[in-house]
């Protein structure tokens, strides 16, 4: 297993338990159960990052506060993860129709620089009444063509 290694602020589960208030093997348990992912050191110890402090409070809001159990909490979490990248594909989204946006409002022709793209209208022409019409109609009834 490949050992991660994360920036920022670097935490050992003594002092991340005390700072919580829970026993080292509360935390441990929270990692067996795949709810945090602290990082190891080369002498295998454990460093929890400043993510790791946000997701715990999160866990532990979820379990003190409102009474959830693990399985929900890592659905809970599985679900803020999926709604923050539904979030940054939005963001990434909306900035690239307002790129888009003003580059036809730049352009000298806006029509080849729609976003969606514009095909030529075709002529309408007149229907002879001796033409079938594309559509069924009832017999006796006239088409009219708008």
């Amino acid at each position: 297993m490949a050992r991660q290694h994360k920036t920022k602020g670097s935490y050992t589960i003594s002092v991340v338990a005390e700072r919580f208030d829970v026993h080292p093997q509360t935390l441990r348990m929270y990692e067996r159960e795949g709810l945090l992912q602290p990082s190891r050191t080369d002498g295998n110890t454990r460093l929890y990052t400043d993510e790791d402090i946000d997701r715990l409070d999160v866990i532990l809001s979820l379990t003190r506060d409102l009474g959830v159990n693990l399985a929900g909490v890592e659905i809970i979490l599985n679900m803020r993860s999926k709604m923050d990248a539904m979030q940054r594909q939005m963001r990434e989204f909306v900035s690239y129709v307002n790129s888009s946006m003003d580059l036809a409002e730049d352009s000298e022709d806006p029509i080849s620089n729609a976003l969606i793209p514009v095909r030529a209208r075709m002529p309408m022409r007149a229907r002879r009444e001796d033409e079938e019409s594309p559509v069924a109609a009832p017999p006796g009834s006239k088409i009219v063509d708008l």
